[in-house]
């Protein structure tokens, strides 16, 4: 046994995985590819995180026993499949350093005090779930109120580690500001200086966009997840349980879906203030701002912004028809008539906004009616949320689940294409503006720790 494991490993050892890495599109599509991955089950874990806690606080409230349940699912499905997240995340990193070794010293070297509380936040997250999974039968009984806790240390220490993995990726994006000096392969920066980098101009705003979306994107597979399990239901129990569930994440979903456009518009507001004064060549004019939005002419990322868009407007439009659609399970069906009217207001802003007549009669009528589309969208919700105390759930239509199949699939989606569009705005650079470190794949540092 042990001369054939070392046979293979010779084997191995022969391999020029050089051209395999060619083959399949070189090395930043093979290490996006795995980020990619990595972060669809991070994104699920954070957010079913965050949320598995409150939705059994509200149940222990409010006395309804689904709440529970839904919340022992959430965290059932984080248990389950962590570690295949994890799995990825530690792929990625023996990517990053096999083949992108300055830059990845580089910043953990520079944000060393930040990464380590970072892994510190994950142990204790991870300690608080399995804690708060394992003792479910028993504490949710005895101690709800010691349970919850450890729901929500689950969910504040994995928050903690999000934002700090966003400071040091936004930092990446911007170079971390005018202010704020470049990053080298030496010896470990003080602590001040990784605060400093850390809070760049991008820093506040994607740290909130993304826990908005951490909650949003979930909450629509969560509801898709429920009109998939609905079909597989034996018992008008379980049946009215998934129903109810997918109007649980359509709310959750749809109610933090119309805060994205706001921070959305700070994050390209901030990437416009964090351009670099000095630019150390041409790729760097405009910073990741000019990328994204195509100041100099249309680039790969500024196609990227406009291909989400419309898929963010689908998102909007598909809500809206899962609303109206679920306002059938009230007796008087009276609820849709408004729902109707607002969706119809919603979908035409929207295809008015990703239209070629955007820009007419003037520059900023695409914002407009992105604008009149979250609006419209408000008052259907809203009026939604009326009616729901009067719905009857068990026996959703075919078109409704349908549509929250579709709003799921469409918002994993848009969630990793944003990854991708962010990330691609500081190309050619791993670092904006710091050529030293590029998206091409480089040799080890040399003098390192001297």
């Amino acid at each position: 046994m042990s001369l054939a494991t070392l046979s293979g490993m010779y084997l191995l050892a022969q391999l020029d995985l050089s051209d395999a890495f060619s083959s399949l599109g070189g090395a930043r599509v093979i290490t996006g590819l795995v980020m990619l991955i990595h972060i669809f089950f991070a994104e699920l874990f954070v957010g079913f995180a965050l949320a598995a806690p409150v939705l059994q606080y509200w149940g222990a409230r409010t006395g309804t026993p689904r709440m529970d349940r839904l919340a022992h699912s959430l965290v059932r499905f984080n248990v389950l499949t962590f570690s295949t997240g994890a799995t990825f995340a530690v792929l990625f990193l023996v990517l990053l350093v096999g083949l992108y070794p300055q830059v990845t010293a580089s910043l953990f070297t520079h944000f060393f005090y930040l990464v380590v509380i970072a892994m510190l936040s994950m142990l204790l997250a991870l300690w608080g779930m399995y804690t708060y999974y394992y003792k479910w039968d028993r504490y949710s009984v005895l101690n709800k109120g010691r349970h919850i806790a450890f729901g929500f240390s689950m969910g504040v220490f994995i928050w903690i580690w999000m934002v700090i993995m966003t400071g040091i990726d936004t930092f990446m994006v911007t170079g971390g500001g005018a202010r704020t000096p470049g990053i080298s392969a030496e010896n470990v920066a003080s602590f001040g200086a990784a605060l400093q980098a850390m809070f760049n101009p991008m820093f506040v705003e994607m740290s909130l966009h993304r826990t908005f979306a951490n909650l949003s994107w979930p909450a629509f597979a969560m509801a898709a997840w429920a009109a998939f399990m609905y079909a597989r239901s034996k018992t008008p129990e379980d049946r009215a349980f998934f129903d109810w569930t997918t109007s649980v994440g359509l709310i959750w979903g749809a109610g933090l879906l119309m805060l994205q456009p706001f921070s959305g518009f700070a994050i390209a507001y901030a990437m416009k203030l964090s351009a670099p004064v000095d630019p150390v060549s041409g790729a760097a004019e405009g910073g990741a701002y000019g990328r994204l939005m195509g100041v100099g002419g249309d680039t790969f990322t500024s196609d990227l912004l406009y291909i989400n868009l419309v898929l963010v407007v689908g998102l909007f439009v598909l809500s809206n028809v899962g609303m109206y659609l679920g306002a059938g399970r009230h007796p008087e069906r009276g609820g849709r008539v408004p729902i109707r009217f607002f969706g119809l207001v919603a979908a035409v802003s929207g295809l008015y906004a990703i239209s070629p007549l955007a820009e007419f009669p003037f520059l900023y009528m695409r914002y407009i009616m992105l604008l009149v589309m979250v609006l419209a969208t408000l008052g259907a919700f809203v009026t939604y949320l009326r009616g729901r105390a009067s719905f009857r759930y068990g026996s959703p239509g075919g078109g409704y689940r349908a549509v929250l199949l579709a709003l799921g699939v469409l918002a994993a989606v848009v969630a990793l294409n944003m990854g991708w569009m962010k990330s691609n705005s500081r190309a050619p650079y791993t670092v904006y503006n710091q050529p030293g470190y590029t998206v091409e794949s480089s040799p080890p540092p040399t003098g390192f720790g001297r």
